[in-house]
Formats: structure tokens, C-alpha cells, sequence
């Protein structure tokens, strides 16, 4: 029934509708990137547009569309304060777009539509490079050529699947130049990346914690990092912390990095032993310049595009945010020591809490100070006495341990005695600093999984952590994770607190357990063979091509001559399909128009569309029987077309026309 009123109306309407369709497809991905009032008012305007082209009424006049115009500007500024940038750029896109329709009237005005979709549509890749993405782009690209190809059409009215035809068939034959320019355009950094507004961290680790954000960070299963072990050795379940930020000053309720220090090409004061663990990492985009790294690497990270630099706190930093997909290469020992052996001043930064801050905590450390057992104990001592007190003193670890007020240190071991890694973390760490012990926070992620299907290590963001550093004496700085002490599985086995899943989800595991968690390795592995060959195709992986093709130490110049190379042949094979394509056109019409040059050369004058029955009858006319051959053989090549003389007869005649002497 749908199908019968969209064939009874004019192919205007229809192809308005068809047009709206595909807008409406290409702004959906951008939804949850939009300002509210963006979405809302460019959904209004499309479906306005199509009840006007269905009921073939006027369109609105211009001081509606300056008004609309005018309201999305200020609306704009609004949202975002300026109206350059990413977002706002994005936001004023779309809106042009939607409007753009409400003066849909000529050709001209449709083909400003469809290049601005095409523009619009590319916007996408802004915010995601997924796979979903990209499908859902390639059904647009196809949706916007379709109308393209039908806006040349002007004539009748073709159904919309000869266009869409027609489009798949100029993608297709697009497709191949594609594949070439994308393995060897040479890949340049500042053009293949647009940097975010904002810098939220989409890992939710940050350069702050307060308490309670890690826990809400928990709840997200979204991947934060894959890694792929050399040779598939995965290090001891134990040992993987993978370090972030280090949090070392306090006011109270806030953990906050240290002021920057002064960066360097290798981590000072670093000592490592045991075996090198080497390793891949495709880290998610964080807009943050942190490069995630095993604990601990000393060397610097391969990571193209970017400058990274170490901090004395044994994290490697970029020098800029990273707001794109990147894959590099590391080597970390996860045996290691790290910091001044002797207690020096620039470790009494370490035990600084604020004055009047957790009262009670305090008063626990003076009162482990003045214990007997632990008179002139050392900090291993003091460590494990307080490791101890997590075990044995009812502590749990719990994603849910309410919230805290200004003193959390106090309530996590007097009052509530629960709570997530992060509560676990600050009490253990402003106790230690109570005992005159230096301590910082660590934030990371630890643990992971095997994804079974493509045999990648995989982090997600639930696999957030934080855990604590302590100085020793003659040793420096030591890991400490008292989460451990309370849940040794979180550590060991890797419990992960994740959020209930979704209906379909729910329903699927609920009759098959294992089928929704091999679906979702399988997809996963889809995402990330997506990500390893076509989001992470570097430059280097483009000169490891021309290297498998024969260059010994392939430059960009060398990249340039292969793509120029290319081009030729291409272009060479362009001009002999061409050729090709023109001597399989008609023979019989060819030979036709070269007896009517050669007549034309005889000053006979005839109408395209002249026969050779005419065209004898007029070189009789002209020449009174004295071009008696050139006659007869332009009779005996119509007989060859019209009474189905056998087609060899066609080559006979051909070589018959060279030797004949034509009038002059």
C-alpha cells in the first residue's frame, strides 16, 4: 500500500522524499554529538519539507528561512560560546543542511543539497571511525549518489533502482582508485586528525580523583585499549598495571597530579631485572596525552605522529592530546625499582596532608607509632600491618559504597568500611603519610581479557584502578595494591563490577551463558581487524608495503614515483579501454559514415540519418551512372544489414571500400 501512493505521486514529491531520507540517514549517527535543540529542530524541518513536497504546497518564503537562520546562529553561540571549532562547526552544518531543503526548487538548489550532504556525511568521522560507522556512511554514500544520478535524469520518470544501479555501478568501478590512493597517499599527521573541543577523557582516568568517579567509570564495558603480546606471552595476571596518571597532592577530598616536571627522554632513577615483555597497544582515542603503558618502560614507546616524553613518576607523555586511534609499540620489565634510595627533601612532598584533615586516621598512625609490636618497625613492616588490618577488619570491596562526606579517609576505616579501589587507595595512602611513610596514588587500569578470537589482550574501562606506590628505604618506590588485601580476586581473577546487561543481552544470556560472550569476542575481533588495517594504516605500515615490493629502504619519494607510477598505467589502461570500447560500437554504422564522408568529399550533401539506399539514389543522381560501383556497393551494404546477409559479408565489404575509387 506504501509503495502504491509513493508510485501515484509526481516524481518531484518522490524524489524530495527519497532525497530527506537519506539526510535523515546521514544526520542520525550525529544525534548523540548534537546539542538537543539541533537534533529536534533539523528532524521538524526535514519532516515539514516532506508533508510540503507530498501535498505540492508552496514552500516557505524567505523571511521564514533568514529567521530560522538567524534563531540557529544565536542558538549555536548559545550552546557552545563561539561558533568555530568541531562542535560548533558540526552544529551549523547540520542546520544549514536541513534548512537548505526548505528552498529545494531548481536543479541548482539540489545539487547544493547533495554536496553538502557529502560534506555533512564526512563530519560523521569526527566523532567515530567504527565499523558501524562506515557502513552506515557507505549506505549514505550510495543513498546521495542514487539521487545524483537521478537529478540527471530529467526526462520520464526512472525508477529510483536504475539510478541506485547506476550509482553502485560508479562506486564500484570508484573502488579501485580508492584502495590505491588509500595505501599510498602519503599519510601526514596534521591532516588526518581533527582535535576535540572538550577534554574529557573518554577512559574516565583523569589528572584528578575525587572520590566516587571511578566507581561510576565501572559501570562502562566500553574498550579502552587492546594489546597483543610478542609471541603471545602474556605476563603474570599479577604484574599487569598498566600506568596512568600518578596522583600525588591532597586537600582533603581530592587526589591531583603533581605540577609538571621536567620531562625527559628516558624515566630517571628507573632500575629494572627479570625478562623484557614486549608488546603492541591499540589505545582508544582519550583526548588526553597520556600514553598507556605495562609497568614499567624504560625506553621510549614507538608511537608515530607523536613526541613522547618521560616524567620522574614513570609515565610517558605525548605532546598532544591523543584524539584518534593510535597503535604503538612497547617493551616494559615488570620487575623494576624506581626513585631516590635515600630519603631526600623532594620526598617530603609525599607525606603532606592537610592540616586538621582526617583527624581519626591520624590518630590510627600515632597509635600504631606507640604500638610496642611496631616500635622502630620499618615501612615493609608498617605496610603489611596495615594490609593485614584490611583482611582481617571486615573491609569489603563494593561498587556501591554510598557517599562519602570531606573526611573519607575516616569513614573508610572507622565508619563505612567499604568501598571501591579508590576509596581503598586514599585511606591506605593518607594512612601511610600519617606514618611518615611517602605514598601516592597510581591510576590505571589492571587486568584485562583474552579475547579468543583474534587473541588480543583486551583492557576495558570497567578494568579502571588505583592502587598506591609507598617509599622504602634502600629500595625506592614500591607497588602497593591494597584492593588486593580485601578482594584478592579483583586482582588475581579479575572480578569485574559490571552494569546489568541490556534486554537482548539479558535474554541471549539467559538462554545460552557463553553465546552472548562469543558473540561479543567475535564482533570485537571484527572492530579491531577494522582498527589494525584501515584506522591504524601509518606511514610506516605504507613504506612496509613498498618494502614487500621489492625497496630496500623506501622513502616518501619512493611513495610518490609508486603512486605516480600507478596513475600512468592506469591512465594508459583508461585510454586503451576507451579505444577497446570504440571498436566495439556498431562496425556497419562506422563503415556507413565513412561512405558518407567520402561523399561529402564529392560535394554530396546528406542527412544524418540517410540511408544507403539513399545515398546510392543521390550518387546516381549527381555522377548519371558513372559511379556505377561505389552505388552498387553501397546496395550490397544495405542488403548486409537488412536482409541478414551472413556477417562475414561485413569484412568483405570492408576491404572492398579501400580499393573502390569514390567520386570526386
Amino acid at each position: 500500500m506504501l509503495n502504491a501512493r509513493l508510485q501515484a505521486l509526481p516524481r518531484e514529491a518522490r524524489d524530495t522524499l527519497f532525497l530527506l531520507a537519506v539526510i535523515g540517514l546521514i544526520l542520525l549517527p550525529q544525534v548523540p554529538n548534537l546539542p538537543w535543540w539541533c537534533s529536534t529542530l533539523a528532524a521538524i524541518v526535514l519532516l515539514w519539507r516532506g508533508t510540503l513536497a507530498v501535498q505540492s504546497a508552496p514552500l516557505p518564503g524567505k523571511g521564514w528561512r533568514i529567521a530560522l537562520l538567524a534563531l540557529t546562529i544565536a542558538a549555536t553561540y548559545i550552546t557552545h560560546r563561539t561558533l568555530l571549532g568541531r562542535d560548533a562547526g558540526v552544529t551549523l552544518v547540520v542546520i544549514l543542511l536541513a534548512l537548505k531543503t526548505l528552498e529545494l526548487r531548481a536543479r541548482r538548489d539540489a545539487f547544493v543539497v547533495f554536496f553538502l550532504g557529502f560534506f555533512t556525511m564526512l563530519t560523521n568521522f569526527f566523532y567515530s571511525q567504527s565499523l558501524l560507522t562506515a557502513f552506515a556512511m557507505l549506505l549514505a554514500l550510495l543513498g546521495l549518489l542514487t539521487a545524483l544520478v537521478n537529478a540527471h535524469m530529467p526526462v520520464g520518470r526512472p525508477p529510483l533502482t536504475q539510478a541506485a544501479r547506476t550509482a553502485g555501478w560508479m562506486a564500484l568501478l570508484g573502488a579501485p582508485i580508492m584502495l590505491v590512493l588509500f595505501l599510498l597517499f602519503p599519510r601526514m599527521a596534521p591532516l588526518w586528525g581533527t582535535p576535540s573541543d572538550a577534554m574529557a577523557g573518554r577512559t574516565g582516568l583523569s589528572n584528578t580523583m575525587r572520590v566516587g568517579t571511578i566507581t561510576e567509570l565501572a559501570l562502562d564495558d566500553g574498550i579502552a585499549a587492546r594489546i597483543r603480546f610478542d609471541g603471545g606471552r602474556v605476563p603474570p595476571r599479577t604484574t599487569l598495571y598498566f600506568r596512568g596518571p600518578v596522583l600525588s597532592q591532597f586537600d582533603g577530598r581530592e587526589w591531583t597530579a603533581a605540577p609538571r616536571f621536567q620531562r625527559a627522554a628516558a624515566p630517571p632513577n628507573l632500575r629494572v631485572r627479570g625478562p623484557a615483555t614486549g608488546y603492541e597497544v591499540t589505545l582508544e582515542p582519550t583526548n588526553r596525552p597520556w600514553v598507556l603503558t605495562l609497568d614499567a618502560t624504560p625506553a621510549r614507546p614507538e608511537l608515530p605522529g607523536y613526541e613522547l616524553s618521560a616524567t620522574p613518576e614513570l609515565q610517558w607523555i605525548a605532546n598532544r592530546p591523543i584524539s584518534d586511534l593510535v597503535r604503538y609499540r612497547a617493551e616494559s620489565f615488570t620487575q623494576f625499582e624506581s626513585g631516590p634510595v635515600r630519603r631526600t627533601t623532594a620526598l617530603q612532598s609525599y607525606v603532606a596532608l592537610p592540616p586538621g584533615s582526617n583527624p581519626r586516621t591520624v590518630a590510627l598512625a600515632a597509635e600504631m607509632r606507640a604500638d610496642p609490636a611496631l616500635a622502630g618497625a620499618a615501612t615493609p613492616a608498617l605496610v603489611q600491618h596495615v594490609l593485614q588490618r584490611l583482611r582481617t577488619g571486615g573491609y569489603s570491596y563494593t561498587l556501591e559504597p554510598g557517599l562519602y562526606g570531606d573526611e573519607t579517609a575516616d569513614e573508610f576505616w572507622f565508619d563505612r568500611k567499604a568501598g571501591f579501589c579508590e576509596h581503598i587507595a586514599s585511606a591506605f595512602v593518607v594512612l601511610m603519610r600519617a606514618l611518615d611513610i611517602p605514598a601516592r596514588i597510581v591510576a590505571g587500569f589492571q587486568g584485562g581479557e583474552i579475547n579468543g578470537i583474534d587473541n588480543f589482550w583486551v583492557l576495558r574501562n570497567s578494568d579502571a584502578h588505583a592502587w598506591a606506590e609507598v617509599w622504602q628505604e634502600g629500595v625506592g618506590w614500591v607497588r602497593v595494591d591494597p584492593t588486593g588485601a580485601i578482594s584478592p580476586d579483583r586482582v588475581g581473577q579479575f572480578r569485574r563490577l559490571a552494569p546489568q546487561p541490556g534486554l537482548i543481552a539479558g535474554a541471549i544470556g539467559a538462554m545460552n551463558p557463553t553465546l552472548s560472550q562469543n558473540l561479543r569476542a567475535a564482533w570485537e575481533a571484527v572492530n579491531n581487524g577494522w582498527n589494525q588495517w584501515v584506522l591504524n594504516y601509518t606511514q610506516s605500515r605504507q613504506l612496509d608495503l613498498l618494502k614487500t615490493l621489492g625497496f630496500e629502504a623506501p622513502s616518501l619519494q619512493d611513495l610518490a614515483l609508486v603512486l605516480l607510477a600507478l596513475l600512468v598505467v592506469a591512465s594508459l589502461g583508461g585510454a586503451a579501454w576507451t579505444l577497446w570500447e570504440r571498436s566495439q560500437h556498431d562496425p556497419w554504422l562506422r563503415l556507413l559514415g565513412q561512405a558518407r564522408a567520402r561523399l561529402r568529399q564529392a560535394g554530396i550533401e546528406l542527412p544524418e540519418g540517410a540511408s544507403p539506399r539513399q545515398m546510392a539514389e543521390r550518387l546516381a543522381e549527381r555522377f548519371d551512372g558513372g559511379a556505377e560501383p561505389a552505388r552498387q556497393w553501397l546496395l550490397r551494404l544495405e542488403a548486409q544489414r537488412y536482409a541478414r546477409a551472413p556477417a562475414e559479408a561485413l569484412p568483405a565489404l570492408r576491404r572492398e571500400f579501400r580499393r573502390l575509387a569514390w567520386p570526386r
